[in-house]
């Protein structure tokens, strides 16, 4: 495994062994979206998968929302059950 740098971008290359039925796969993904290569088609599969793997605070949308909120107008609650309508 080595590192390439191409400008600021730092690429991975690794030599990986996949089953046929993952090899299949990828042919498939690169395929239907029309990618270059099988690299491109791993990065993909990766990328989407690893969206359900990120916690939720590490997702660039999700720290964009809480800047927004950050500069919405606060309320000052003194009691919580009364303000919300709790019993």
């Amino acid at each position: 495994m080595y590192i390439s740098i191409i400008g600021d971008v730092y690429m991975v290359q690794a030599m990986i062994q996949i089953s046929d039925e993952a090899n299949q796969i990828l042919n498939i993904v690169k395929a239907r979206y029309s990618l270059k290569d099988k690299s491109g088609a791993i990065e993909k599969v990766v990328l989407e998968f690893g969206e359900d793997l990120l916690e939720p605070q590490l997702r660039p949308e999700f720290i964009q929302k809480m800047k927004e909120r950050q500069k919405e107008k606060t309320v000052k609650v003194t009691d919580f059950r009364k303000y919300f309508n709790l019993k």
